[in-house]
C-alpha cells in the first residue's frame, strides 16, 4: 500500500465534515493525488441500507449496543469492498466518519465502554487503522444550530447527549492514540488550512 493513506474526518454534528471532505479532495486531486471518498456508514450497497435504519427516526427501540454492531457491520463490508481495494491501488481514502464517533455516540453519551468499542473495532476492521483522524470541533449547540433539513434520529437527540458526544472527541484528541488531529472551529479558510498543514505532514 506505498502512497496510500487512510484519512478521517470526523467530530460531533454540525461540524462541518462534508464541506471540509469536499474541499481536501478537491485539493490533492489538483495536486496529482488519485482520492476515493467515503462515508460511514454508508458508501457501499450494504453500507447504505445500514444507514438508513440507524439514522431513521422510527427506530427510537435500538439499542447503543445495536447501533454499535450495526455500524461495525457497515464498516467491515466497507473497508472490504471499498477502502483497502483503493489502498491497495495506491489512493488516499477520505472517510467521514469512523471508529472515534462509535466510540463518542455509542460510548460517552450512550453508556457503552469505550474500549470494549476498540476490541469490536479491531475485528470489524481487521484491524486497519487510519493514518490520521482529523477531529473537527464544534460547540455542541453551535452545531445543531448548523444543521439544515429535517434531523435524523441522532441529530434529534438533546443537547445533553451532544454535549457529551463532544466532550467524548476531546477527550479522544488528547489522549492522542489514535493518530489524531484536533482542528478547533472558526472561520472556513482557517479550518481548511488546519487541515491542509496536518494531511501534508502524513503524505
Amino acid at each position: 500500500m506505498q502512497g496510500s493513506r487512510f484519512i478521517v474526518l470526523d467530530g460531533p454534528d454540525g461540524c462541518g465534515k462534508s464541506t471540509q471532505t469536499r474541499i481536501l479532495s478537491e485539493s490533492l486531486v489538483r495536486r496529482g493525488f488519485r482520492v476515493r471518498t467515503v462515508r460511514d456508514p454508508g458508501a457501499t450497497r450494504v453500507g447504505e441500507k445500514v444507514r438508513k435504519i440507524l439514522l431513521d427516526r422510527v427506530h427510537t427501540e435500538l439499542t447503543p449496543m445495536a447501533e454499535c454492531l450495526l455500524f461495525m457491520a457497515s464498516r467491515a463490508q466497507l473497508i472490504n469492498e471499498k477502502i483497502r481495494p483503493a489502498l491497495l491501488a495506491g489512493e488516499i481514502v477520505l472517510c467521514e466518519r469512523w471508529v472515534t464517533s462509535t466510540i463518542c455516540y455509542q460510548g460517552y453519551a450512550g453508556g457503552l465502554d469505550p474500549e470494549a468499542i476498540l476490541r469490536l473495532s479491531e475485528i470489524a476492521t481487521d484491524g486497519l487503522v487510519p493514518d490520521l483522524t482529523l477531529i473537527l470541533d464544534v460547540d455542541a449547540g453551535k452545531g445543531i444550530r448548523r444543521l439544515s433539513g429535517t434531523p435524523d434520529l441522532v441529530e434529534s437527540r438533546s443537547l445533553e447527549f451532544h454535549e457529551r458526544v463532544r466532550a467524548g472527541f476531546l477527550r479522544i484528541a488528547a489522549d492522542d492514540h489514535l493518530n489524531t488531529r484536533l482542528v478547533p472551529a472558526g472561520p472556513l479558510g482557517e479550518v481548511t488550512t488546519a487541515i491542509r498543514e496536518a494531511v501534508h505532514e502524513v503524505l
